[in-house]
């Protein structure tokens, strides 16, 4: 009997003494759990519709003489776009714009101008009103590429015929947006510079320049979240 007691005591002492020892041993490592910060990358599609206003610094005639243009010029365009937005406030896409603008007078000829314009952007997004996840937005962003442009003159005349051409091209862009989820409503502010823009005209034709041009547009923008 003494012999069945010290058995069952020695068995329960082994027992308890178990959880102890485990807690000694090693621990399989568990990963924290996962905190969405909404913080994750998303494609987008865009459109926007503009007006916009042309200058120019200097128009080279024909004959070599330099001058002023005296009145500006105005227009529109329609463009669209794909892009991605990382998620921290960076995001990036790629525009093609229809631009046109008339009403760029020398005083004598008026310059009605046809670009493609292509840029790829990069854009800083930060929050206003409504915190990270939605509401009243601002941005900044800068972008670089090129256009290809179509040009004609008022009355025409054989001083300076008709031409086209490729130009680069470089933009800098301001405003403010509305989140709303899926959609983002964008009005803003860009300055789009063209170094130079000319008939391109080879033999008998004469050549001419307009130089330093810089179009300065306001849209209205929306993008659509794709995921």
């Amino acid at each position: 009997m003494r012999n069945l007691v010290a058995v069952l005591f020695v068995s329960a002492a082994a027992f308890a003494a178990v959880p102890v020892v485990a807690a000694d041993l090693p621990q399989p490592y568990t990963p924290p759990p996962v905190v969405d910060n909404g913080m994750g990358g998303t494609f987008y599609l865009r459109a926007s519709v503009g007006g916009n206003m042309l200058w120019t610094s200097e128009h080279v005639q024909t004959d070599g003489t330099t001058n002023q243009a005296t009145a500006a010029g105005y227009g529109y365009s329609i463009g669209a776009g794909f892009g991605y937005e990382v998620g921290n406030g960076l995001r990036a896409d790629v525009t093609v714009d229809e631009l046109s603008n008339d009403g760029l007078t020398d005083g004598t000829n008026t310059l009605h101008l046809r670009s493609t314009l292509a840029l790829a952007n990069a854009y800083y997004d930060f929050p206003l009103m409504g915190g990270s996840q939605g509401g009243l937005g601002g941005y900044v962003g800068a972008g670089i590429g090129g256009a290809y442009y179509q040009v004609n003159t008022t009355p025409a005349n054989e001083e300076l015929p008709d031409g086209n051409g490729w130009t680069a091209a470089g933009a800098l862009m301001t405003g403010v947006t509305y989140d709303m989820g899926s959609m983002v409503a964008d009005l803003g502010y860009r300055a789009i510079y063209m170094p130079q823009i000319s008939n391109n005209a080879v033999g008998p034709q004469p050549a001419w320049y307009i130089n330093s041009n810089v179009v300065q547009e306001v849209r209205a923008t929306l993008r659509y979240r794709l995921n």
